[in-house]
């Protein structure tokens, strides 16, 4: 019977990175990603690049007003709660709940 024996001529050695070298590569790594985000953040984004030149009315809202109340005010003929809808969306309100003293823009198409 005639064995094999197993050698390590085939074979080829593991790569083992320090820490330093991992560094390094990590640095490399992370080099051309940085700058393509610093150029992203630089460059004007393309969707709002023009300025806005649109101007709003505005009202404040005095002590025990709702946005309903307002929106009835604001547009009498017109479905309130699509103002109430309109008048979250634009001043970008997390609810329909407004404060005392709370100064809201006034959607173009209910001003006068």
């Amino acid at each position: 019977m005639s064995t094999v024996a197993l050698g390590t001529a085939g074979t080829h050695p593991r790569l083992r990175l320090t820490r330093r070298g991992r560094v390094v590569v990590g640095a490399l790594l992370a080099t051309p990603i940085a700058a393509v985000l610093a150029v992203s953040a630089l460059s004007p984004a393309q969707a709002g690049s023009t300025p806005s030149t649109a101007s709003f009315d505005y009202i404040t809202v005095a002590s025990g007003e709702s946005l309903w109340d307002l929106a009835a005010w604001i547009a009498p003929d017109a479905d309130p709660r699509e103002v109430v809808d309109d008048l979250v969306e634009l001043n970008q309100l997390g609810s329909s709940h407004v404060q005392p003293g709370q100064r809201l823009a006034i959607p173009a198409v209910y001003s006068d």
